[in-house]
């Protein structure tokens, strides 16, 4: 614990002498970066020992402690007992001996990804950088190589943007039901890389009380360890967004949660970089941080410029043997859906414990790249326009809702704006090439300016167009076939 109280003089100080506080007060005065206001899409990656197993999803070590999943059944099966083979025994198996941080940095950039969130540690309590603070990390167990610090230097030498992600928090209780049966665990009180091992409520409740900002937290050395942790890796590292995921809310982290944003947004100041948290739920204030929707989306424009969450599989967040994928073409959509709204996307991939990265991943985001090459401009650097949209089809609000979608129709248009250009992005092409726009109509209460000229991207097509108090009628000229959002680059005066 001296590291620790050593540590702690070292925000304190950083704090005082800076130009944020912590409180809500002063850390409302941050600004969201430019860089990401203007980026929009984003690579998340969840690698890690859960690869190992990869099986049901990256929660597997916690499940795999609980009596009666199928992850607890299917560990006795493959592996053994659990007093004999425990979820550290993974560690050697984690090897990562194909992993190549090139290809997958040059990977994510030919997806038209802008900046990068590698997984810092999950709730497994491994970290997937170099500690000094502990054992259980990358560089030391498992790869033997600093995960972390090898996807940077790659990240930043193509002029992406760092970002890290930490799910420390919820490693206090993510592996407790290693106390309820003979594991060779159940008499611990506090041990890396499984915490303290307390369990606040049971694990096969379906409505875990762990939202219940108000229900037992963490103790005190456990916040402790969290936000010096936390701040070894913002110093370590210097990553421009640090993500957290949701027990942070609890009532018990909040005076440490300001401690770490005063100290990061100051940190951020000296090293000459714009930085910024996320967040999900109410954890920080609004205003002092991005808001964050796991795997869900919002129904309408936020002017708080906000985040969305998710992943290229449908089950789970790491790679599994029985992944289920979306298509690019969904992902597409969601991208634009969320753009026009003000937000960013956040897409993770989940490589495989060797390092490579699968097959299905990686024609997804080869994808999305096509798509961007051709329609990029429609997303990066653009701002929501006086509406988002317009058409029937209507997204659900909330947090995991992202496999809860109906079909866009040609009627389904989503605008951005880049003066003097409003994209507008028909989710789906009509086969008659005809596209009635409401919002751009004669006299329209979003727009009363003139329309110079209208084309389309990445197709050779003759665009005659009229406007009527109705609606803009757009009647488009050519062979236009395409699962895929077609963009319509309009010219305003």
């Amino acid at each position: 614990m001296k590291k620790h109280e050593k540590y702690l003089e070292i925000i304190d100080d950083v704090i005082a002498r800076g130009y944020f506080k912590d409180n809500w007060a002063s850390l409302s005065k941050v600004e969201t970066p430019d860089w990401y206001k203007r980026s929009k899409f984003g690579i998340f990656i969840h690698w890690g020992v859960y690869s190992v197993p990869a099986f049901s999803n990256e929660w597997y070590p916690r499940h795999m402690y609980v009596k009666g999943t199928k992850e607890y059944e299917h560990h006795i099966k493959t592996y053994g007992p659990h007093k004999y083979f425990n979820y550290e025994d993974f560690i050697p198996m984690f090897k990562g001996e194909k992993f190549d941080p090139s290809y997958w940095i040059d990977l994510f950039e030919e997806a038209g990804a802008k900046f990068v969130m590698p997984v810092a540690e999950h709730h497994d309590g491994f970290q997937m950088y170099s500690s000094d603070l502990s054992e259980w990390c990358a560089t030391k167990k498992g790869p033997m190589r600093d995960v972390l610090g090898e996807l940077k230097k790659e990240i930043e030498k193509r002029g992406m943007v760092f970002a890290a992600s930490s799910h420390r928090a919820e490693n206090y209780w993510f592996m407790s039901s290693c106390r309820d049966f003979d594991s060779g665990l159940q008499d611990i009180e506090y041990q890396e890389p499984y915490g303290y091992a307390k369990k606040l409520w049971e694990p096969t409740l379906e409505n875990e009380p762990s939202h219940d900002i108000h229900y037992k937290g963490p103790s005190e050395a456990h916040l402790i360890d969290w936000l010096v942790r936390t701040c070894e890796l913002v110093d370590k590292y210097q990553p421009q967004i640090v993500w957290f995921d949701w027990w942070i809310q609890n009532v018990t982290f909040k005076p440490y949660l300001k401690k770490f944003a005063a100290y990061y947004y100051n940190r951020g100041i000296e090293w000459g970089k714009q930085v910024t948290i996320n967040n999900k739920y109410d954890a920080y204030a609004k205003g002092t941080s991005v808001f964050d929707v796991e795997r869900g989306q919002l129904n309408d424009i936020r002017p708080r410029f906000w985040q969305t969450d998710t992943a290229i599989a449908k089950n789970s967040w790491c790679y599994t043997q029985n992944n289920e994928y979306k298509t690019p073409e969904s992902i597409v959509e969601d991208l634009i859906d969320i753009v026009s709204k003000n937000g960013a996307l956040l897409l993770n991939v989940g490589p495989k414990a060797d390092g490579t990265i699968g097959e299905e991943d990686t024609n997804v985001l080869r994808a999305i790249g096509q798509w961007m090459k051709i329609n990029g401009e429609s997303i990066y650097n653009t701002t929501y326009w006086e509406v988002f949209g317009e058409g029937p089809t209507k997204v659900p609000e909330g947090a995991f809702t992202d496999t809860n979608r109906l079909e866009y129709t040609s009627q389904d248009i989503r605008f951005t704006y880049n003066p003097p250009y409003i994209y507008a992005n028909i989710m789906s092409w009509p086969k008659d090439g005809k596209v009635k726009i409401k919002a751009l109509a004669d006299r329209s209460e979003y727009f009363l300016g003139d329309i110079l000229s209208i084309d389309v991207l990445g197709f050779d097509a003759q665009v005659e167009f009229s406007r009527h108090t109705e609606s803009l009628d757009i009647r488009v000229k050519g062979d236009i076939q395409t699962t895929y959002p077609v963009c319509l680059k309009i010219q305003i005066n």
